[in-house]
Order: C-alpha cells, then sequence, then structure tokens
C-alpha cells in the first residue's frame, strides 16, 4: 500500500490486529452485537390505547346516533373496557403507577364525553 491510501472496504477487509473494522456488509466491527430486541415503552402503550379508543368510539357513536344513549354508553363502555384490557396485557401492567394512572384517567375521560353526548338520548 502506496503512502497516503488507504484500503476500500468495499473491495476488502481492514484489521485492525485480530480485529475486521469494516466490511461491505456491514458498518459494524465484527465483534459489536447490535441490541436489537424490541423493548417498547408506556407513552407507545397509551398512545395506542388513546388512538384506538378515539377511533373506536367516534366510529361506534356515529353507527349507533338512531339508537337509545343507552345503546351506546353500554356498547361504547363494552369498548373502553376491552381496549383497557388488551393495553394492560401489551405490558401496560409492568408499567409504572404514574403510567397506569393516566391510562386509566384518558380512558376515563374519552368515554365521559361518549356519555355526555349520549345523555340528550337517553
Amino acid at each position: 500500500m502506496p503512502d497516503g491510501e488507504f484500503p476500500d472496504p468495499r473491495e476488502e477487509d481492514i484489521y485492525a490486529g485480530e480485529r475486521r473494522i469494516s466490511r461491505p456488509d456491514s458498518a459494524l466491527p465484527d465483534w459489536h452485537i447490535p441490541d436489537a430486541s424490541y423493548r417498547p415503552i408506556p407513552i407507545a402503550w397509551f398512545a395506542a390505547a388513546f388512538l384506538m379508543q378515539m377511533v373506536a368510539l367516534t366510529v361506534l357513536f356515529l353507527m349507533l346516533l338512531g339508537q337509545s344513549g343507552w345503546v351506546t354508553i353500554i356498547i361504547c363502555g363494552l369498548a373502553t373496557l376491552a381496549l383497557g384490557m388488551w393495553t394492560w396485557e401489551r405490558g401496560m401492567r409492568a408499567a409504572g403507577s404514574g403510567w397506569q394512572t393516566a391510562t386509566v384517567l384518558m380512558l376515563a375521560a374519552q368515554f365521559a364525553l361518549v356519555c355526555l353526548g349520549a345523555a340528550p338520548r337517553l
């Protein structure tokens, strides 16, 4: 190798002692094992529950406009309970108490809006 020239990692491996530094198919050294496991966080479960409940309750509320308010409240309540159980099973059970409290309050607040909207039809 002439002075000032470096090996092209696209054509050959670059070695530093016993270690390979670069390869054409990887920018990571061969001794590095990346942590590729999925570790969800409570904000993801919270956001998913919030968005799914918002969509589900909106669709159910609009579909049940011609029904009694009690029917709307009961069906939306069951949907909220199912969504809450699904969120807990996904991992919210292991989250901190702050996230658990925030999730329950958010689910209850959105359900309360449905109850408020269905109240004139009781």
